[in-house]
């Protein structure tokens, strides 16, 4: 295969250490072929698809091995990389259950107050998701509000002594040198102790819902290092917010909860045992992510709604109810907690992170006429989103192919860092734009070369946390900031906020496209106020809110969810409807140029990520030719030799086994019976549950459901299992653990029909049979993501080995 590159994980580097130690299903290079099959037609014959109790001849050229093995020992300088690679490493979750016998005696044995029982936990799981959350987004805050206080009163006292005295050089090398040094601490800690935890973590999370398994992701190291990560990267001054990590705070709070075990303490507290399988984990990780959002804007229905857009593919309506009560707990836990941490018990008036204020209809309403405008707004903000997303796609894919080392990470945010400070201080300090100081809400007036009793309104916007200058843009009465001030700020912080995105830190990216779009927003109602002779409709706060959905629209493509969001953070449903227009039409035309922020750089990491429907132009392919073949199968009693060797082929790490019935006289194949997976095999090898054993009453019991659910999610290596020669002689029965009634297709079913059986009911394998029920392929997830659609109609991935 002449396209396949080495890749590297979300932090820009190499990191192969699923403790798994399995690549995922394996799937063939081209149109369901392995490398070594003739261009031309194929003789499809039940041999030709099937081997039984043999390994899958689907493999990788030999070149490809040396590149694997090569690459690790040698850092080279530029890594490379294809946009058009689909990588091999990323699992698939089960979001179907396997309906074994085992299962089946279970569910039956759950009488109806027992399955009350089971309702009454979720509800309590989700309590606790939404409490948690909400704590987490307390801690968050109050240790931002006093760090960032603290730097910004340190750095103010001096800007203010070298004033007076002259030397406001030191006082940049102490802004640059703060921000560089507290960058540092979180760079570093992402960057060499877990790499997945930086960036917002919502592309993640999204993967996650979709199905595919994104390594430790949802561990507890991954949550610590996040929030203390975001922590430092906001006190450090980057162009970052603290909203956008909140989402994936929550949702590893509910993969954890959920669970009743933390497996990275190595504590099991022996509860919520019967969630322990993807689909139920899948559910709570939705609430979570749905709870972050409501502490993060104090938007419930937004939290629900985002779960929804952006989040969980297989939507259960019993869990929309489910979702909203976590995501108002969560936002009612921050406002609790908050409003006693400011001395107002009685006053929950602190319901987010961020607290838009209110905007008063009547101060600031808005007219028929003005319906144009904003539709004209929305279309700014698509072309400047689409801008920021080409610039950051050119700017990832840099370091991805240079910056790939952790200490060069380290570098580059330390850099920002430094920069950043330098152009805030160099822009106040050119800025002769001075305001009365009386009356305004400034936290850190900067007085500079401003006459007495007045302060440089530049650094109302550098000279402060993300949030608080949002807030400032949205409600400062007119007149307080020059439009020179405001266009210089938009140019510059565009720029800053572009290139901190996807650095190793923890941070989002919603707070600086709010800041960017109120800049440009204000500015544009200042110029209209100007045209219009200062007519009262003219208001730049107004317009300051639909810059900032405007350009937070265009960047991440979010409608439903981000107008209700914006509502419930503004407290005013009058606006409802413009900042729909103004997301629709900057969602439009956004996507006419480049794709959403959060779907580029899922793309950039080559997931094999489901998107709502198949590719338009795709009826024309077959089930037959996008599948996987040849197929390794089981038969229904097998040689534990044989399940060890297939389990232990490196070179065909499937996952999951046709289970077929063969008569072992003749190389006749029976039709399906089952299907079996990997980890499900480990169990079984791990046990001994051996025929022979059990004939000779070795087996000390018969095997539960709950050897399975112990053993998940971390399921050891089959090299961790050790199997004597003697007992690899012995035959294993799968009847009873193989799913009976597996999903499958004929192979004649058109590509947009098995894309939606496959989308649509969460399967990790999806059986191909011909007439006769024999297996003839196996469809996986990596078969249906490698059709797109690109600019030149339908085209397939290639796949990459890592």
């Amino acid at each position: 295969m002449a396209n396949v590159a080495k890749k590297v994980s979300w932090s820009g580097r190499d990191r192969d250490d699923d403790e798994d130690g399995r690549a995922g299903e394996t799937t063939p290079l081209l149109n369901g072929t392995g490398p070594g099959a003739a261009g031309g037609a194929r003789q499809l014959t039940p041999s030709s698809f099937l081997r039984i109790g043999q390994l899958s001849n689907v493999d990788l050229n030999e070149d490809i091995h040396e590149l694997q093995t090569e690459l690790p020992r040698q850092r080279p300088n530029e890594i490379p990389h294809n946009e058009k690679l689909l990588s091999l490493k990323y699992e698939s979750l089960d979001y179907d259950n396997s309906e074994n016998q085992l299962f089946l005696e279970e569910e039956r044995r759950i009488n109806h107050a027992a399955f009350r029982t089971v309702e009454i936990k979720r509800w309590v799981i989700c309590a606790m998701i939404g409490i948690l959350t909400g704590l987490v987004a307390c801690f968050i805050d109050i240790v931002v509000e006093n760090l960032a206080g603290l730097k910004y009163r340190v750095v103010k006292d001096n800007i203010d002594k070298f004033t007076a005295k002259g030397g406001l050089s030191f006082s940049l090398l102490l802004w640059a040198t703060l921000n560089a040094s507290v960058v540092m601490v979180g760079s570093v800690i992402v960057a060499f102790i877990e790499p997945v935890a930086a960036g917002s973590g919502i592309p993640q999370i999204k993967c996650y819902l979709n199905g595919v398994k994104i390594p430790h992701v949802v561990r507890l190291k991954t949550l610590v290092i996040k929030v203390c990560g975001v922590i430092l990267s906001v006190v450090g001054g980057l162009a970052v917010g603290k909203e956008g990590p909140m989402i994936h705070s929550g949702a590893v709070i509910a993969a954890g909860i959920s669970q009743g075990r933390s497996t990275s303490l190595k504590r099991d507290f022996k509860i919520f045992e019967y969630f322990r399988r993807d689909t139920e984990k899948r559910d709570f990780v939705s609430a979570g992510a749905a709870a972050g959002v409501s502490a993060a804007f104090g938007a419930p229905v937004g939290g629900v709604l985002f779960s929804l857009e952006e989040g969980a593919s297989f939507w259960n309506q019993f869990l929309t109810w489910r979702i909203f009560f976590a995501s108002m707990i969560s936002t009612f836990t921050l406002n609790s907690v908050l409003s006693v941490y400011h001395g107002n018990a009685w006053d929950l008036s602190s319901p987010g992170l961020i607290n838009f204020g209110r905007f008063d209809s009547e101060k600031m309403g808005y007219t028929i006429q003005e319906i144009p405008i904003f539709i004209f707004m929305g279309v700014v903000g698509g072309i400047l989103g689409a801008l920021f997303n080409a610039l950051n796609y050119w700017l990832t894919m840099f370091r991805i192919r240079y910056i790939h080392r952790p200490c060069l990470q380290v570098v580059e945010a330390m850099l920002v860092a430094a920069v950043t400070a330098t152009v805030g201080f160099v822009m106040i300090y050119c800025s002769r734009d001075c305001q009365p100081i009386q009356g305004s809400s400034v936290a850190y007036p900067l007085q500079l070369f401003c006459a007495d009793g007045e302060y440089n309104s530049m650094a109302t916007a550098f000279f402060n946390t993300p949030e608080k200058s949002v807030v400032n843009l949205f409600h400062d009465p007119p007149g307080s900031y020059n439009p020179m001030t405001l266009g210089m700020f938009t140019l510059m912080y565009f720029f800053l906020a572009c290139w901190t995105y996807g650095l190793t830190v923890s941070a989002g990216v919603f707070i600086p496209s709010l800041l960017i779009g109120a800049a440009w927003g204000r500015l544009f109602g200042i110029s209209l106020s100007y045209l219009t002779k200062g007519s009262i409709w003219a208001d730049p706060g107004k317009y300051a809110l639909m810059g900032a959905a405007a350009q937070l629209g265009g960047i991440v493509r979010m409608t439903l969810s981000l107008t209700v969001i914006m509502m419930e953070a503004t407290g005013n449903v009058t606006y409802g409807f413009p900042i729909m227009l103004v997301l629709m039409t900057a969602k439009i035309v956004g996507d006419y140029f480049v794709e959403g922020l959060y779907d580029m750089h899922i793309q950039l990491q080559s997931v094999p990520f489901l998107h709502w429907e198949a590719p338009v132009t795709s009826h024309s392919l077959t089930a037959r030719e996008v599948m996987s073949t040849p197929v390794t199968c089981l038969r229904r009693i097998e040689r534990v030799g044989t399940v060890v060797d297939i389990l232990s082929d490196t070179s065909s790490n499937h996952n999951g086994f046709p289970v077929v019935e063969s008569n072992p006289d003749t190389t006749q194949v029976a039709g399906l019976r089952g299907l079996i997976l990997r980890s499900q095999l480990i169990v079984l090898l791990k046990h001994k549950v051996f025929v022979e054993r059990a004939n000779l009453s070795l087996v000390q019991r018969r095997l539960k459901l709950k050897d399975f659910r112990d053993a998940y999610p971390r399921f050891p290596p089959i090299q961790s299992i050790h199997v004597s020669q003697d007992e690899r002689e012995c035959m294993i029965d799968l009847s009873e653990f193989m799913n009976p009634s597996p999903y499958t297709v004929p192979q004649e079913a058109s590509l947009p029909r098995v894309f939606k059986l496959f989308r649509a009911l969460g399967l990790r394998h999806l059986v191909v049979v011909d007439n006769r029920n024999e297996v003839v392929g196996m469809v996986t997830r990596k078969d249906l993501a490698r059709y797109r659609l690109g600019k030149e109609g339908l085209e397939e991935l290639s796949l990459a080995q890592t």
